[in-house]
């Protein structure tokens, strides 16, 4: 259905700074929240984004249908028969962006055969891109406008650089820790975790709680073009829109697959 998805790339991209520079406008106006039904926030620019998104993707590729964190939820019975998507999260980190410390993205992935083939993530505030297409490797683009390549770091740094959730921590990532021995823990909001390892900033992101597929798709594209992987407790690579539930299980992602990072869950 998508014939060349590296040639989207830039589109994608353009497209998710469209969304960022609309999010930037209503975080400098101001504001207000509501609680979704997950109790999860939902802010104007969640919705925005989203609209822009949405309508731009199917210009882009009006075949491929969209599967947003805002929009309806579609049974999977419909859902199934998809080979091509999008996964899209126009707004991750909203707690993030509530709180005004700036760790929040735009995600957009493409999926094909339940695998993310293209990846771009975007900072608005920090005025950054991460992006990624299956076979063309990964990329930063700062705010001085130059595509660098990226890449995992092998082997991981002493101490080990442990990327974490700034708003989700529980008792299963200080376990985690302990065994992790000599470390120092990167805490970071939104998908900007996957890509602090992507870049070889971080060493490890285990994530022992709950996240969406629109959470991770964009991200695990990002670090697995750069070298990386993000594999599930039994280390298998996360999957998309492969089962009635958008909910991930578990997982590690990570750079070196020398080190049995599983090995310190147990």
């Amino acid at each position: 259905m998508v014939s060349h998805p590296h040639e989207l790339l830039l589109e994608v991209t353009a497209l998710a700074r469209e969304a960022g520079r609309a999010i930037l406008k209503i975080y400098a106006q101001g504001f207000s929240v509501v609680e979704k039904s997950d109790r999860s926030p939902l802010t104007e620019a969640d919705l925005r984004a989203h609209e822009i998104l949405t309508a731009g993707l199917k210009r882009l590729a009006p075949e491929v249908p969209v599967l947003s964190e805002e929009a309806e939820a579609l049974p999977f019975a419909e859902r199934s028969r998809w080979d091509w998507l999008w996964i899209v999260d126009p707004l991750d980190g909203t707690r993030e962006f509530v709180q005004r410390n700036g760790e929040f993205t735009v995600n957009v992935a493409l999926v094909h055969g339940h695998r993310p083939v293209l990846g771009v993530v975007h900072a608005p505030v920090l005025e950054t891109d991460y992006y990624a297409c299956e076979g063309y490797g990964a990329f930063k683009v700062d705010s001085d406008g130059v595509a660098r390549s990226i890449r995992v770091e092998i082997p991981p740094a002493r101490p080990l650089r442990v990327v974490g959730s700034r708003s989700h921590r529980g008792d299963s990532l200080d376990a985690f820790l302990a065994r992790a021995g000599e470390h120092e823990l990167v805490a970071v909001g939104s998908s900007l975790k996957f890509c602090l390892v992507a870049e070889g900033r971080a060493d490890v992101y285990p994530r022992l709680g709950p996240t969406s597929e629109w959470d991770t798709a964009a991200g695990q594209c990002v670090l697995e073009q750069a070298g990386g992987h993000v594999d599930d407790l039994d280390g298998l690579p996360l999957s998309y829109n492969a089962r009635a539930s958008l909910l991930n299980p578990h997982f590690i992602a990570y750079g070196d697959p020398a080190v049995d990072w599983r090995s310190w869950l147990r």
